[in-house]
């Protein structure tokens, strides 16, 4: 099977300015991404969706492609992501590319490895799906511990249980979303809205691997763990 992997790196970052080419251990975020794209044997190819000519240089320098410069109305503060995943498809489509899946490949998570995205491959590959997310350990839950507050002020769970719920242990197992990889069908994006309007199958991520960098806070969790990242990979 023919995989594209997709690296989506706007200009315009509001909570930490620069993200995508800020350096992280001598490396800029999306170097991060497109080298581990390349290293799985069965990606063929690593775009570049960006509005910025710097990303779009470093990128190059880095191995990717750019063959396109993303549009204004697809780089705002508000726009979806998921068009863009559908402007790359079509992209492909009008130069008559194969492909068999698309490989989201964030920035916004260095700390993945090669054997998480051929997972997720892996779990594509055993058919019966429209996308193929990735997950890691969640430290809320909102059969617990997650409130929401009404026009009134009032708190309650988010989501409220069948029976009560005392104790941590007894809630039902849920998963935070990571930005590791996703894997999707062309077709699937072509022809929905939303992940979830389809059929969608999880591969779990450490948490060490799972880090999800939005903030300078996560950006500098980030730097400690791959300080000490011989003593967290198992």
């Amino acid at each position: 099977m023919n995989y594209i992997a997709l690296i989506c790196a706007r200009g315009g970052s509001k909570g930490l300015p620069g993200k995508n080419i800020k350096i992280l251990n001598g490396v800029p975020l999306i170097g991060w991404s497109i080298k581990a794209a390349k290293e799985v044997e069965k990606i063929s190819r690593v775009i570049v969706s960006t509005d910025s000519e710097e990303i779009a240089r470093i990128a190059l320098e880095y191995g990717a492609e750019v063959p396109f410069m993303r549009p204004k109305e697809l780089a705002q503060d508000d726009s979806s992501e998921w068009r863009v995943w559908q402007h790359t498809i079509m992209h492909l489509n009008d130069q008559k590319y194969p492909i068999d899946g698309l490989i989201i490949v964030p920035t916004t998570a260095p700390l993945r490895s090669k054997e998480d995205i051929n997972n997720c491959i892996k779990e594509f590959e055993n058919g019966n799906v429209d996308t193929v997310i990735t997950v890691s350990d969640s430290h809320r839950s909102p059969y617990f511990n997650m409130i929401k507050n009404n026009k009134n002020g009032y708190s309650s769970l988010v989501i409220h249980p069948e029976k009560k719920i005392t104790r941590r242990q007894d809630v039902p197992k849920v998963y935070d979303v990571t930005t590791v990889a996703y894997v999707v069908s062309p077709n699937f994006i072509l022809q929905n809205n939303s992940i979830f309007d389809g059929r969608v199958r999880s591969v779990y991520i450490p948490p060490e691997r799972a880090l999800d960098i939005d903030t300078m806070l996560d950006f500098r969790i980030a730097e400690c763990l791959i300080t000490n990242r011989e003593g967290l990979v198992k």
